[in-house]
């Protein structure tokens, strides 16, 4: 006798044509999760009939435009849909070309899992997330599968990102659900390497003027500043005419950071920029110099009282 489990129940594809709709038209409050992710909203008539065909698990569609033979693939959300009717993301219908109301050809489909896929930026915005991968790994979690060639929005702190997925292995279409996936980003659309450097090298250059040439002029009273008398009476000892050149010739004040600008006058601005030699070993700042700061003492004479 021939047992029972020695023919196997063959799989019948689920193939069904519908209005599709944008999510913005389904009745009721507003689904922003549907627009953030790779997932349709079906009817429950497609449900009744997905579990009579022994589809498998998870359930990933194709989904065909054929007026303008363009194809995609995506996974379900809810069967909560009016009959005759599916609700797509906004970038789904742009990718698929589809106008409200349209034609949309439904298929079940069995996708390879996926092991590495490309994206490229639409938009040079996307370099200014600090951590790409994970924002689009936690973002991917709302799809089912990829296709190449689909322009898939993420979003990321109230601000969307269209990403083009230029290749993916080891199909054109795989699964992204429980798999290990390496990712690549290509350069953003209008990038260009060469002005990025150039800017920097230019923001470098005026970085190596010293700041010291900038400061001002000195205005006013200058603590400590002219000559000194030995007590003896004896001449002060002059250095040598190669130290003594330079210190004439500086007649700036001397930039020090941290020293507060005491001749500041209201309503001026001053651009100094803050500059440290590569070679130049880090000082521990000291305490900042403040004029007439300490104790003094009264000179008197023997009669004076």
């Amino acid at each position: 006798m021939l047992g029972f489990n020695l023919f196997h129940e063959i799989s019948r594809p689920f193939n069904m044509t519908y209005r599709c709709f944008s999510v913005s038209m389904l009745p009721g409050n507003e689904r922003q999760d549907v627009e953030r992710g790779g997932k349709i909203i079906m009817p429950p008539s497609a449900l009744e009939q997905l579990t009579r065909l022994n589809i498998e698990y998870p359930m990933i569609f194709k989904l065909t435009n054929k007026k303008t033979r363009r194809i995609t693939h995506c996974g379900v959300l809810e069967f909560v849909a009016d009959e005759g009717k599916v609700y797509l993301p906004h970038w789904m219908m742009a990718n698929l070309v589809l106008e409200e109301g349209a034609l949309l050809q439904v298929e079940s489909v069995s996708l390879p899992t996926a092991t590495f896929s490309k994206f490229q930026p639409l938009s040079e915005d996307f370099l200014d997330i600090s951590n790409p991968k994970a924002v689009l790994e936690n973002c991917l979690r709302n799809f089912s599968c990829l296709t190449t060639g689909d322009v898939i929005a993420i979003k990321y702190n109230s601000k969307v990102y269209e990403l083009c997925v230029l290749e993916t292995k080891p199909g054109n279409a795989v699964i992204i659900i429980e798999c290990d996936m390496n990712v690549e980003f290509a350069p953003p659309v209008g990038y260009k390497e060469d002005e990025r450097v150039s800017r920097g090298e230019e923001f470098s250059e005026g970085m190596e003027e010293d700041p010291e040439g900038m400061m001002p002029e000195p205005e006013g009273f200058i603590a400590f500043r002219g000559e000194g008398n030995r007590l003896d009476g004896k001449k002060k000892k002059l250095t040598s005419e190669s130290e003594s050149e330079p210190q004439a010739s500086h007649s700036r004040q001397p930039y020090v950071r941290g020293i507060p600008d005491y001749n500041y006058q209201i309503g001026t601005l001053r651009f100094i920029r803050n500059y440290r030699s590569a070679n130049a070993k880090e000082e521990i700042p000291t305490e900042p110099f403040e004029a007439f700061k300490g104790e003094g003492f009264t000179l008197r004479s023997a009669k004076s009282k």
